[in-house]
């Protein structure tokens, strides 16, 4: 497969769902949604960092502008299989991702060597100058299973929203293809719902949240690790997870 690259900006809104305001909102939601052709699927990423975690420490502290950099798949890759490098960035509550495509080794390459993949030029240029501002090694991995769902009637450019849940870190192990066990990030069954719209959020989809009682909610999946667990000194136990007839479940 060719490498690909994507560079596109949008907005983001998270909540914090029980499993019960989870259900509710999956049902309602229907009428104007429908879950993408991925179903459930599981994934992977790998957090970088500088030795001192200044990328997360500063992302906690809520500034006007902040950005991050992972590696990520889309279930348990092979070494030859592609992943995505991104650097995701967050301005004035909009934001703004690019990403590239290329096996696990011409993407450590990349990293360590400023190798050249064959993408887009400007994008090349945006992670050298990441990997030049700062010295990143990779920190977390982080694992989760999602459903997204897409719009009927406008599934390529309109509302978006993803629901994350089994949410899971390790400290070790920090390659993608090396399996996706890890310890829980939350104690409590929480599903992390995200609504991603090119503009304003639509009106059915306020009432529909109103309806449900729910509210947005500040959650960084990486930030949670490094506050609960790696400033804490905490050490994971990790637990296997896995798909089976549509369910996610742990054993």
């Amino acid at each position: 497969m060719s490498a690909v690259q994507f560079n596109f900006q949008r907005y983001e809104k998270k909540y914090v769902l029980t499993p019960s305001q989870y259900e509710q909102i999956f049902s309602l939601l229907q009428q104007y949604m429908q879950t993408d052709q991925y179903g459930l699927h599981t994934i992977c990423n790998i957090y970088y960092d500088t030795d001192q975690y200044d990328l997360i420490r500063r992302s906690i502290e809520k500034p006007v502008y902040k950005e991050k950099f992972r590696l990520r798949s889309y279930g348990v890759p092979d070494r030859a299989d592609e992943i995505f490098a991104e650097i995701k960035k967050k301005y004035k509550g909009v934001v703004y991702k690019s990403r590239i495509a290329a096996p696990w080794e011409a993407v450590q390459d990349m990293i360590t060597q400023g190798r050249v993949l064959p993408a887009s030029p400007q994008i090349q240029a945006e992670m050298q100058c990441f990997f030049r501002r700062y010295p990143l090694t990779p920190k977390v991995y982080l694992a989760y299973e999602r459903i997204a769902m897409e719009e009927r009637l406008d599934p390529e450019h309109g509302i978006r929203i993803t629901f994350d849940r089994n949410i899971r870190w390790r400290p070790d192990k920090l390659e993608l293809f090396a399996g996706d066990e890890g310890r829980a990030v939350l104690p409590e069954e929480r599903i992390i719902m995200e609504v991603k719209t090119p503009a304003s959020v639509p009106l059915w989809m306020v009432s529909l949240l109103s309806e449900c009682r729910i509210y947005p909610g500040s959650f960084s999946k990486y930030g949670t690790c490094y506050q609960r667990y790696i400033a804490a000194g905490q050490f994971p136990v990790r637990t296997k997870y896995f798909l089976q007839r549509g369910q996610a479940y742990v054993k």
